[in-house]
């Protein structure tokens, strides 16, 4: 055999290798996970679920995902997204609901039996997303929506938007959006702080005790008009008054009316009262002793006196 030939040889034999341990990897690290399943984000009813800057599904991206998924959510949802005691599953939920839960920071949970409240974030953008492609992958979400691409709202009617709110959700989350106790310990969160993905998102796909308005109910411009109060009216507040009084709406106005307009009421009235109580006891004072005046010749010039006048003329 020639050196030439042997050359050959060793390149084929280690491009062949190469290939090997290229299909075992990917088969591994839950590449084939993600076809058998039906290729859940790849395919158009999961389409939405990645943004237009996202690359195509690869091997790489997938274990990523798993390994945030398996080091930080596979304790109460299971290490294949199936469930368990503590949490429901995830298979087939949609890329909305995951990028919800953990955009808000609602998830994880500090202690698996604590209610779901709003903190920032402990995954970056990136990381989110990679999760996102991990679960998705494990089933086909079909009508459960993923993440908006490229969500715009400058045309939305904060007029409309606004009415819709008023019937929907404010309710629970206060005209103002500034959230309230709900019953049995429930706290239906703020709005301030969250971005217009995050409101699309709850709106679709109804997390915790919140409704779920799909297309059925809301239409998309429905919704966009929704996002858009929330994100221009509620978020940036205008207060005419001068004073939003915690934004908590009326009924902080109504105690302020009660204490300060009722409390400034008092005060004049006894103000008044005491003033006139002074002025009487003034006027009884100075009526008090003789009739009248007396004269150098000893008569009184009161009424007495005028009497006497009168009768010594007479």
């Amino acid at each position: 055999m020639t050196p030439s030939h042997a050359l050959w040889r060793r390149a084929l034999l280690s491009f062949a290798l190469l290939v090997s341990a290229s299909f075992v990897g990917v088969f591994l690290l839950g590449g084939g996970r993600a076809d058998v399943s039906g290729g859940g984000i790849s395919t158009g009813v999961n389409a939405p679920s990645l943004t237009s800057q996202d690359s195509p599904t690869a091997a790489g991206q997938l274990a990523v995902g798993r390994t945030l998924f398996v080091q930080n959510c596979s304790s109460c949802h299971g290490i294949d997204a199936s469930g368990g005691n503590r949490a429901p599953p995830l298979l087939g939920v949609g890329g909305a609901t995951v990028d919800l839960w953990l955009s808000s920071g609602w998830m994880p949970l500090a202690e698996p039996t604590a209610e779901p409240e709003r903190k920032p974030a402990k995954f970056d953008r990136t990381e989110v997303l990679e999760i996102v492609r991990y679960v998705t992958s494990l089933a086909p979400s079909f009508d459960n929506p993923g993440i908006p691409v490229g969500l715009d709202i400058s045309h939305a009617n904060v007029a409309v938007g606004f009415s819709l709110f008023a019937l929907n959700c404010a309710p629970c989350h206060t005209i103002t959006g500034a959230g309230d106790a709900l019953a049995d310990g429930i706290q239906a969160p703020p709005l301030h702080g969250v971005t217009k993905t995050m409101v699309w998102e709850a709106v679709r796909t109804g997390p915790g005790n919140m409704p779920r308005f799909g297309p059925g109910t809301l239409s998309s411009a429905q919704v966009d008009d929704i996002v858009g109060y929330v994100v221009k009216n509620i978020q940036h507040p205008v207060s005419p008054g001068g004073l939003s009084l915690g934004g908590v709406g009326p009924v902080a106005e109504g105690f302020v009316g009660l204490f300060v307009g009722v409390g400034a009421c008092l005060l004049a009235a006894l103000w008044v009262g005491d003033r006139t109580e002074t002025d009487e006891d003034g006027g009884q004072d100075g009526q008090e002793g003789h009739d009248g005046p007396e004269s150098p010749d000893g008569h009184e010039h009161g009424p007495g006196g005028d009497d006497h006048s009168e009768l010594a003329h007479a």
